[in-house]
């Protein structure tokens, strides 16, 4: 089937819609994932698809690529009845689909990938030359300078997603499916992404743009649609609604306040980590800060500054080069923290990857099993393995995980529940300090404010939460210091009275000068 080109076979009424579902329902097994959703979109518009996790946002565009087929109900693509037969049937009408998840082959080249299943042919065999250079214009399109030739399983996670977003471009595509294009894309890939989709609107195409993040809807999106455990809430322009609103919608209740109140009475000011002098890893600046009990500090700055390699020698993933970690158990002498992620974790800090899916949680396995490792630390190897059944489904209840029993394995839950999984892990190994990633990352709105409230809780019981995020408005509503990080400097402290916005990217900007060495105070 031929691929249309933009526009093509639209209605002769440019106010008619380019897709319309009428009545859209879809089952697996006894659950109904979709519930007559009806709503319709029009070209040359960014249609945003939000709601929790769970709310059929993903089941509903896989319909739309063919992935699935609906069990009742319609889906019409200017005017017509769509009947597909595949994702090949989609991608030959013009739809194309970036998923969250990564389709890339690795060990395929760029070009190879861009062009799998659809490779040029020249006398009967493949036209390699004309793929290279078909492959170099698809690229530029999306502003990558990378040789077509390099192999997809060499890439970093950012430049193999923006090779996912590129696949797209190799169709004549009338509408595109974004599923959270931006959760792991570094700020200059989002900037590209938000560039090319402009490109993409101005030529008249539709994009569905599936995110949790508000502040991409609100700059991006022309018509906000929200869908609430498979039904239908709202479409309406995203110019007529407010932040508040729209999280109403969504959660189906008046959120209050996303992030939880920090302690009134005086915070404990006994320290938990003494970081001195501190080399993440060799040729880079030495920092150096205290985490105390009962607080949550973050490290902010632009992407790619150092706090991630900061955290990650902190709990021993990398070696640092120098420097010294000191860990404060109640009143007694502080010791040193090995140089590995076992004896951090010996010594009482849990670790939270931000990407949990590959490295902290076993997807296969169950809810019991993930949690139970966090019991078993410390552990002989050569005891009983014994897990507390009892323990982990009170653990579960209290985080308010939605599982159906803890036998549940990790891999069907939503984002924001294996999340909770990861810090019922440490909150079951009774960890007093806990070291994060993205805190939040992938997770719905709803369960944003859950996962605030257990971190709030466990600080507000002694703990030290110390995290790293992209997002400054997680730092200003969640942490009570804030340490801003600038290639690899610590640059200056705030507290969260004293800061905003404006302020954590002044000194982000700002020249790298240590903390009392001519940084902004």
């Amino acid at each position: 089937m031929r691929s249309p080109s933009i526009g093509e076979g639209a209605s002769s009424d440019a106010r008619a819609p380019l897709i319309e579902f009428r009545n859209v329902t879809k089952r697996f097994g006894s659950t109904e994932a979709l519930g007559s959703v009806s709503f319709s979109s029009r070209a040359g518009s960014v249609h945003a698809i939000t709601g929790e996790n769970g709310a059929g946002k993903s089941t509903l565009m896989k319909l739309l690529a063919g992935v699935h087929r609906a069990d009742a109900g319609e889906i019409h693509l200017a005017g017509r009845v769509l009947d597909f037969d595949g994702p090949r049937d989609a991608v030959s009408a013009g739809i194309a689909t970036i998923f969250q998840e990564l389709t890339l082959v690795p060990n395929l080249t760029i070009a190879e990938n861009l062009f799998l299943g659809r490779e040029p042919v020249r006398g009967g065999f493949l036209h390699r030359r004309g793929m290279r250079e078909a492959a170099r214009k698809v690229l530029e399109s999306v502003e990558v300078d990378l040789d077509s030739d390099l192999f997809c399983g060499d890439l970093t996670i950012a430049e193999q997603h923006l090779i996912e977003i590129a696949k797209a471009l190799t169709i004549n595509a009338r509408v595109v499916i974004y599923d959270e294009p931006t959760a792991a894309l570094d700020a200059p890939g989002v900037q590209k992404l938000e560039r090319l989709i402009h490109r993409q609107k101005q030529a008249g195409a539709l994009i569905f743009y599936i995110s949790h993040r508000l502040h991409e809807i609100f700059r991006l999106c022309d018509t906000t649609t929200v869908l609430k455990d498979g039904r239908h809430v709202a479409t309406q322009p995203t110019a007529a609604l407010s932040h508040d609103g729209l999280v109403t919608l969504m959660v189906g209740r008046e959120l209050g306040s996303l992030f939880p109140a920090r302690a009134v009475a005086p915070r404990e000011i006994r320290p938990a980590l003494d970081v001195a002098d501190f080399t993440p890893a060799a040729g880079q600046p030495a920092v150096s800060f205290q985490l105390r009990r009962g607080e949550i500090v973050g490290l902010a700055g632009l992407e790619g500054q150092g706090q991630r390699d900061i955290v990650r020698a902190l709990v021993g993933l990398q070696t640092p080069s120098g420097g010294r970690v000191q860990k404060h158990d109640g009143e007694a002498t502080p010791r040193t923290v090995g140089a590995s992620i076992v004896a951090s974790t010996l010594a009482g800090l849990g670790f939270i990857p931000e990407d949990r899916k590959t490295e902290g949680l076993y997807p296969s396995l169950s809810i019991e099993q993930n949690i139970g490792l966090g019991i078993l630390r410390g552990a002989s190897m050569f005891s009983l393995a014994q897990v507390d059944r009892r323990r982990i489904v009170s653990l579960m209840r209290s985080m308010s995980m939605r599982a159906r029993d803890e036998h549940q394995t990790v891999s069907s839950l939503s984002g924001g529940n294996q999340q909770k999984v990861m810090i019922g892990r440490w909150l079951a190994s009774n960890v007093d300090t806990l070291v994060i990633e993205e805190p939040t990352r992938g997770v719905d709105v709803g369960a944003k404010a859950e996962i605030y409230a257990l971190l709030r809780d466990f600080a507000n019981k002694g703990g030290a939460v110390l995290i790293t995020s992209s997002e400054l408005t997680e730092h200003l509503g969640l942490c009570d210091r804030i340490l801003v990080v600038r290639e690899g400097h610590i640059v200056s402290e705030l507290t969260a009275a004293d800061a905003s916005e404006e302020l954590i990217m002044t000194h982000a900007l700002a020249a790298a000068a240590p903390l009392g060495e001519g940084a902004p105070a």
